[in-house]
């Protein structure tokens, strides 16, 4: 963000809110993470080891992540056919960001859990999903 010292940081056509957004999808950082851990895998396989993702989330969260170049799909000329992913050297950069947010959420995850719970218990302000509560 050095690059352009005369534009504010984090504006709406930032670069930053682009890899923020590339990851916004729940399921998204999770197989990044997984393909990142344990190589090139096929989505049967992916899927077990992730857990609690039925295999159209999968799918679709594959999907979504080729096409933000950061998985690539593989597939072998075979009988049967045989599909698997992989990260691409995009998806291989995210992992440092991933692991610093995730040693993030280790440190300071108890206190957002013990902030949203107390803002709850207030039942005043926006609610998680962005409506305003009554007061």
């Amino acid at each position: 963000m050095d690059e352009f010292p005369d534009r504010p940081a984090y504006t709406s056509d930032c670069r930053a809110r682009l890899a923020f957004e590339v990851l916004a999808n729940r399921w998204d950082s999770v197989v990044v993470y997984t393909l990142g851990e344990t190589g090139p895998m096929r989505p049967r396989r992916l899927r077990a080891r992730i857990g609690g993702i039925s295999p159209k989330v999968l799918n679709e969260a594959l999907r979504r992540l080729e096409h933000n170049g950061l998985v690539e799909r593989r597939a072998y000329a075979e009988a049967p056919p045989r599909v698997d992913y992989a990260l691409t050297e995009a998806g291989t950069a995210l992992l440092a960001p991933m692991r610093a947010m995730g040693m993030w959420a280790v440190r300071h995850g108890d206190a957002v859990l013990d902030a949203q719970e107390s803002h709850t218990a207030r039942g005043t302000g926006a609610a998680p999903d962005g409506r305003m509560r009554a007061t």
